[in-house]
This record gives structure tokens, sequence and C-alpha cells, in this order.
């Protein structure tokens, strides 16, 4: 659909989807319309698009999302549950990872995460880096999909945060994000087909 597209067209449709899906989307296309359509995207999503080309495969790197949410330790409940991002997973928007400016990725130096349990429980004003949980293992960009699976299936969490070996937060990877590379690429249909036979018994 991308290819049969007016090339600005095309560059404004990556402009809006997640960087993780974009760059997999332009990797698909040939180098030359690659190229030309990064050269015509908004600057900032070229950079997260062009990050993540440069991890192999299946790695938390390729997979993770750049833009989770993130606040510096001195903002507070309130301003993170005011907050409302659409263009993220749900498993990636219950979650406020905490950093050192600067906030966009790749961040300053990492603190934790709190999660927007344990925030509804506190008043408005606390800061968030008073309430930090620093437990979650954290994987590295080059960590293989097989390490951040096991991780998310040990602890039975949602999301893992990708960071560096210098402690910066480079995105956030998601369960949502490992099942769209562990499963077929028709599973959609797959799903349907199985739908279908179960209501026809």
């Amino acid at each position: 659909i991308v290819s049969g597209l007016e090339a600005a067209r095309a560059a404004d449709v990556l402009d809006v989807m997640q960087p993780d899906d974009a760059a997999d989307l332009v990797a698909e296309l040939p180098d030359a319309q690659a190229q030309s359509l990064l050269a015509l995207m908004e600057p900032e999503e070229a950079e997260d698009v062009r990050r993540l080309m440069t991890y192999d495969e299946s790695t938390a790197g390729s997979l993770m999302t750049t833009e989770p949410v993130v606040f510096g330790p001195n903002a507070t409940v309130a301003q993170m549950l005011a907050v409302r991002r659409e263009d993220i997973p749900a498993s990636i928007a219950t979650v406020a990872f905490i950093a050192r400016p600067p906030q966009e990725t790749p961040t300053g130096q990492y603190l934790g995460m709190v999660h927007i349990q344990r925030a509804l429980r506190e008043p408005p004003q606390t800061l968030l880096g008073t309430i930090l949980d620093r437990d979650i293992e954290s994987v590295e960009p080059n960590a293989h999909i097989a390490t951040v699976t096991r991780l998310l299936a040990t602890y039975n969490l949602t999301v893992l945060p990708v960071v560096d070996e210098d402690g910066h937060l480079h995105g956030a990877v998601s369960v949502d994000d490992v099942l769209d590379e562990l499963l077929p690429t028709d599973w959609r249909d797959y799903d349907d087909d199985v739908t279908d036979r179960m209501m026809a018994r």
C-alpha cells in the first residue's frame, strides 16, 4: 500500500506510525525508496526509524518503542496521570519511565519506573522519584528476543525498559511487541478461520 502512495503522502503515513512499526515497514521497501521516504519524514521521526533499523532482527532494540512515557524524578503523580497517549500500546501506557534529562530517548540516566497502580494510591503532589520501582530488570538493546520473552514470562511483566550499558533509556519493549514478532505473519487470518469453525459448530 505504501509503495503505491505518492511519496509525500507515504512519508506522512510513516510519521504518524509507531517508530518500531515504521522501521519494520521501511525495511521491507527497496533501499532507494526507503531512503527517499526517510528524507521526506519529519527529522525526529526519521531519526527514530533509522536508529531502530541499526539493530539486528529479533533484538530488544529492533522491537522496542522509542517513545514511551518518560518523566524526570521531580514530576508529580498528577502529571503522570494527566498523560493521554493513544499512540502507544496499553501495556506501555500504564507505566512511566523515570530518567534524568533529557527525557527524549536516549535519555539521561535511567532511574526506574512507576506503575499506574502505584501512582493511583499516592497523593497527586507525590514526586515520581520517591515511588520508583527499581526492581524491574532492564535489557540492553542487543538482547535477543528469547531473553526478553523469558524475563516477561518469569516475572509476569507486560513491559521492560531497554537500557544501554551506560544507563541511558533507549525505549521499552512490550509483550505486544514480542507477540507480533513470534506469531506467524498470517496469525490474524488464522484466528478468523478458527473463530469461523467454532461458530459453525
